[in-house]
């Protein structure tokens, strides 16, 4: 694995490229971008799927998003799914200039949130040759699905109150223990799950720092991540998704996005006894979706 770095508008975003083993830079080799979730980092589980795929032959790149982690941008913990769209061309800007990747085998996955918005950029983005998501959201749904007038409200307030001098209003993504989940009458599986993952030190990284500017909300809310999917995703696809169906959605999403994809040549492929985290990281689960990517890649790339 090798640190990187490349532009998003005037910032850094910062990366993580994984190579195969015996890699040889005289060789041209297919490339995957991988997208994490909302509110995880590249070492978390886009960095795990980019090290799994780079042991079977592809160049990956795992990344920050703007304004998040390691990587550039202003204001922090800004959630904006158009500039994570962009990011991702970005990435694939950046393929482009390195020699020993094939610019006409460049593909994408990523995981949850992360998934939607890989599905958004292979919408319109051409040099995506193939996608792949794994328990992919469409990020804007749960938003929707929750009183989003009511919160588009407080956000046309909030900033109003931060143009006139008031603190940006800085939320958490999820409850920061099970205790505190428990005070607040939380028992929703997948945001339990979450929980596990990211506060504890099964999945914790000090650059997932569970935050998340509030006025984000009004562009959350507003973004369709599979919105003309069934005019434009033309490529390869390939759908993951776990049979333990939680409140985050990815089941419904998942087949969502396989319905709505004017691609010719998809799949949907189910993960039996897996939740939505369960496909973050636990061996059984994640070999089980690899079995699927690694050879939709080879394939397609």
């Amino acid at each position: 694995m090798q640190k990187v770095s490349f532009k998003n508008r005037t910032w850094d975003v910062a990366g993580h490229l994984y190579f195969p083993e015996n890699f040889d830079e005289t060789k041209q080799y297919p490339a995957i971008v991988c997208v994490h979730p909302g509110s995880s980092v590249k070492e978390q589980t886009a960095g795990f799927y980019a090290s799994q795929l780079a042991q079977n032959g592809f160049i990956t790149l795992a990344f920050d998003a703007s304004f998040q982690g390691e990587s550039g941008g202003e204001p922090r913990f800004l959630e904006d799914p158009t500039t994570r769209v962009e990011d991702i061309r970005c990435a694939i800007d950046y393929l482009t200039t390195l020699s020993f990747v094939d610019n006409d085998r460049i593909g994408a996955m990523g995981v949850c949130a992360g998934g939607g918005y890989a599905a958004n950029a292979a919408i319109s983005e051409k040099r995506i040759k193939a996608i792949g998501t794994v328990i992919g959201t469409n990020p804007s749904r749960a938003f929707r699905e929750a009183n989003p007038v009511e919160t588009l409200n407080a956000v046309a307030q909030q900033r109003t109150a931060e143009a006139n001098g008031a603190e940006k209003l800085i939320n958490n993504w999820i409850p920061n223990s099970k205790e505190e989940a428990q005070q607040l009458g939380v028992q929703e599986m997948d945001l339990l799950e979450a929980i596990d993952y990211y506060r504890t030190p099964r999945g914790q990284h000090p650059n997932s720092c569970n935050q998340l500017l509030f006025t984000s909300m009004s562009n959350l809310i507003m973004f369709d991540a599979f919105h003309l999917a069934e005019y434009f995703l033309t490529q390869p696809l390939l759908v993951i998704v776990g049979d333990k169906v939680g409140g985050f959605g990815s089941y419904r999403d998942g087949f969502d996005l396989y319905n709505k994809a004017a691609s010719t040549n998809k799949k949907i492929h189910i993960v039996q006894g897996a939740s939505h985290y369960d496909l973050y990281d636990q061996p059984q689960a994640t070999q089980n979706a690899l079995e699927q990517l690694v050879p939709f890649f080879q394939e397609h790339l």
